[in-house]
């Protein structure tokens, strides 16, 4: 990856008790693992939102290769410096893989494998998998996708090629903790999961979802981050559901801490809020960090579409024995994918280039900070 930070996923892989449903895949970069040093480190977290390729998408991908397949490298070379430097980076993945030239956009989506090549070389170490479009092209596209992730060396949670990986904690280092990623998607659009694979997606479920991160928890994690496939497309604001998961999957506890530490939502296509919840930040939606031209739900192009933000969190380590590892500084940076370009946009790095770019990062500060959050501290990052 370019400027790899010093971040390896453990070792140590922990099968889950009967219903947890967690994905994992081996990788060892060569670093040690084991018990976390005596002077334990904070580290950085940094998440974006849905990689939905559309046709358009691909034609870039395809040109920025010059005839040698797809390079999605340049595409997200913008944000490459913001994602690279985080300890620990992640991404959604929102569609399956094609392969041997088989792909395809809206509305049943199959991408090409190199984007996973892109998004390791960007500097993300994992991805959340669990969407609705994970069906798209059944269990084989499930297949194709982690299996170009494996090769990657990108990590995934959210989806799974069989029973054993289905209930397998991911697990990734991120300094000196130990970091659990969970995905869960509120539905496949209509596509049922797979013949004797119940398991192949992770679907919504309140109470699954609290026991996988304690079980996570069990399987040694310091901090348990989940991301959620949810909300109402071109809705700037949370729905009903997304707010009552989001305070009953916050309020879970097991003996005084907290059972999640950090939500990532994706999903509804626009940026939605952030917010603290009982104490825990909560991304009710990150956008749409690659998408081709969007059209919402009265049929005209919406630029919202095409804007997203990533989050960055601080954790610090516990300040005593026993005690929870804890978010010491929360941002957000406003994205935005140019469509005439191909290009994923650090907008606070762009906003010399003119009025349309700067009122565009206006909007997304104003809907993340719709629900207060400045005042818990939550702040617009370079």
């Amino acid at each position: 990856m370019i400027g790899r930070r010093q971040q390896v996923a453990l070792a140590l892989t922990a099968v889950l008790a009967a219903g947890a449903a967690c994905q994992n895949q081996h990788r060892d970069s060569g670093a040690q693992s084991g018990a976390a040093p005596t002077e334990a480190r904070g580290f950085t977290l940094v998440a974006s939102g849905d990689v939905l390729p559309h046709t358009s998408v691909i034609e870039r991908a395809a040109y920025d290769a010059d005839g040698g397949g797809h390079d999605f490298r340049p595409m997200l070379a913008g944000v490459q410096p913001v994602v690279s430097r985080a300890d620990l980076a992640l991404c959604h993945m929102e569609t399956v893989y094609g392969a041997d030239g088989d792909y395809a956009g809206y509305p049943v989506f199959k991408s090409p494998p190199q984007i996973a090549d892109g998004l390791a070389a960007t500097g993300y170490d994992g991805c959340s998998t669990a969407s609705n479009h994970a069906l798209d092209d059944g269990a084989a596209g499930i297949r194709r996708t982690l299996d170009a992730m494996d090769g990657a060396g990108l990590r995934h949670a959210g989806t799974a090629r069989s029973e054993a990986e289905a209930r397998t904690v991911t697990m990734l280092r991120a300094g000196a903790a130990r970091v659990a990623h969970l995905s869960y998607t509120f539905g496949t659009n209509g596509n049922p999961l797979p013949p004797g694979q119940p398991w192949a997606v992770n679907l919504i479920d309140a109470d699954r979802m609290i026991a996988d991160a304690r079980a996570a928890r069990k399987a040694g994690a310091d901090v348990v981050v989940l991301s959620v496939h949810w909300g109402t497309e071109w809705q700037d604001q949370p729905d009903r559901l997304q707010l009552s998961l989001a305070q009953r999957l916050t309020a879970s506890a097991t003996d005084g801490h907290r059972d999640i530490d950090l939500i990532l939502g994706t999903h509804a296509h626009v940026p939605q809020a952030y917010e603290k919840v009982n104490g825990t930040w909560v991304i009710y939606g990150m956008g749409d960090q690659i998408a081709g031209e969007m059209y919402n739900g009265d049929g005209a192009q919406d630029p919202r579409g095409n804007e997203s933000t990533l989050g960055r969190f601080t954790f610090a380590p516990p300040a005593r024995p026993g005690e929870a590892w804890r978010v010491t500084k929360a941002e957000f940076v406003p994205q935005l994918y140019d469509l005439d370009a191909g290009r994923v946009v650090n907008l606070n790095q762009a906003i010399d280039r003119g009025a349309e770019l700067q009122a565009r990062r206006d909007r997304i500060r104003q809907v993340v900070l719709s629900r207060g959050a400045a005042q818990d501290g939550l702040v617009m990052g370079e």
